[in-house]
């Protein structure tokens, strides 16, 4: 296992990280299967885990709590919050009112009594980046969280947060979770450069592309990933964008094969090549999917492969655009951009 510095905070992280979205209801998996992912990623030198409140109701951050019972310094915790939590208002966004109850209801389930890395699971445009920063500042302050960061901010939402912090004098975002992977490197046009001006860790998720980089999608083969049966749409290959990224996995597949590798070494090798990214989170449901996963902790793409894979995919493309989560709301809604 590889170990990088997260950001400029001096804390030591695994180039893998282990993401917890799969850990109940959304991956069918019981507190042993967590257990058990939990234990063989320890063991394999994985030190970061992330999860969010989000991820199955809370579901996710109470059977990761029991996981790590025990040997919570053995690693670095991470969790998000912000995205709504049940139908009630003011349960969700960046608000000092909401966060304040998030933080305390995610001790509560992980068993702990502070949080390494918070994170705001989204940029919240009805909250000013002055209040979100100045509870989260409180938070640190009260030895609730050590650090926080963002989740998905389009990269003028984390610069304007930089200077909020600064002219505000408070702490500020140390690290930025993107969506990034071979088929969606829109991240390297925008927020990766500026996650390396001003020197923010960078854990990235989705390397391996909701499934479509893991080997479960190929050509003339049956699609086994269980994402399919909860977003159809996004693995209909009569879609020109699917079949655009179809091909892509094929030549991909090709440029593995040729280089020695699997598709999912290739894949993640290719996100922690980048400089600016810390770690990639991987979600394995099973210990064969972890497995598969922790075989590309060690890998190092050479230039002639990255080369490869630049001519199959382009830098800065997105395959999908339609699926950025970070896309500026008045791209979205009319509304917002007429008068």
């Amino acid at each position: 296992m590889q170990y990088r510095t997260l950001g400029r905070t001096g804390v030591q992280v695994s180039t893998l990280a282990l993401g917890a979205m799969n850990f109940g209801r959304l991956g069918r998996t019981t507190q042993d299967d967590v257990t058990a992912v939990v234990d063989a990623a320890l063991e394999a030198g994985v030190n970061l885990v992330d999860t969010a409140d989000v991820y199955g109701g809370g579901e996710s951050e109470e059977l990761l709590g029991k996981a790590i019972a025990g040997r919570r310094d053995d690693l670095v915790l991470a969790t998000k919050a912000g995205l709504p939590m049940g139908g009630g208002r003011n349960r969700g966004g960046g608000s000092r009112r909401w966060l304040v109850t998030a933080l305390d209801d995610s001790l509560r389930r992980l068993g702990v009594d502070h949080i390494d890395l918070y994170q705001l699971h989204r940029w919240d445009p009805a909250t000013s980046d002055e209040e979100t920063l100045a509870v989260l500042t409180d938070l640190r302050r009260a030895g609730k969280i050590r650090h926080f960061g963002s989740s998905t901010f389009p990269a003028y939402r984390i610069v304007q947060a930089q200077w909020t912090a600064r002219e505000h004098r408070l702490g500020r975002y140390v690290t930025e979770q993107p969506g990034y992977s071979v088929l969606q490197r829109g991240a390297e046009s925008h927020v990766l450069p500026v996650a390396e001006e001003y020197g923010l860790g960078v854990l990235v998720w989705s390397p391996l592309a909701s499934g479509w980089l893991s080997g479960a999608v190929r050509a003339g083969r049956e699609i086994t990933t269980n994402r399919a049966a909860l977003m159809p749409e996004r693995f209909d290959t009569s879609l020109p964008h699917n079949r655009a990224r179809l091909d892509a996995v094929e030549a991909l597949a090709r440029i593995a094969d040729g280089a020695g590798l699997t598709l999912i070494q290739l894949a993640l090798g290719f996100v922690t090549a980048h400089p600016a990214v810390t770690s990639a989170i991987i979600g394995p449901r099973t210990l064969e999917h972890l497995g598969s996963q922790l075989a590309a902790a060690d890998t190092v793409l050479p230039a002639d492969v990255l080369d490869a894979i630049d001519a199959v995919v382009a830098p800065g493309t997105d395959l999908a655009p339609h699926e950025k989560h970070d896309t500026p709301p008045a791209l979205l809604d009319p509304a917002l951009r007429r008068r």
